[in-house]
């Protein structure tokens, strides 16, 4: 199996402008991923995305930031090191589509961490495994949000 990338896609009924509200503010990215985050959708802004009472937390640092379009960052820094270029970089790419928005997210890095071959395999199912769970909720979330509107 290659572990290159993760890649998931979806097509919402939002406009990309709250699709990028969602993907990269804290109080909505709390409704559909984690129970908590702290972050500033700014290049270079350390944040974090936070489970359970503080039981996870995943220090991360944003990287792109192009409203309404793009939206990333990166995490899984080794041994918690922001200034470590290894890390696992996600992407959410949001393309108008008709009278909504096709949101492609990516993960890539899993090679470049460095990890022994199972490390990296179990990472990767593991996160394939979330992205199941959490790309669907995010359809679900926008959904919601948009109807309330």
């Amino acid at each position: 199996m290659e572990y290159g990338s993760i890649e998931r896609e979806i097509h919402v009924d939002a406009t990309p402008e709250v699709v990028f509200e969602v993907v990269s503010r804290p109080e909505h990215i709390s409704q559909w991923w984690t129970d908590d985050a702290e972050l500033d959708a700014t290049p270079g802004a350390a944040g974090e995305l936070i489970w359970g009472d503080r039981a996870q937390v995943a220090p991360i640092v944003v990287v792109d930031v192009e409203p309404p379009r793009l939206f990333s960052f990166r995490w899984c820094h080794p041994e918690g090191r922001l200034d470590d270029p290894r890390s696992l970089l996600i992407t959410f790419e949001l393309t108008p589509a008709g009278r909504g928005t096709r949101i492609r997210l990516t993960e890539t890095g899993f090679r470049e961490m460095g990890w022994e071959a199972a490390k990296v395999a179990d990472y990767y199912r593991d996160h394939v495994a979330g992205w199941d769970t959490f790309v669907p909720r995010l359809g679900d979330y926008l959904a919601r949000l948009v109807s309330a509107r």
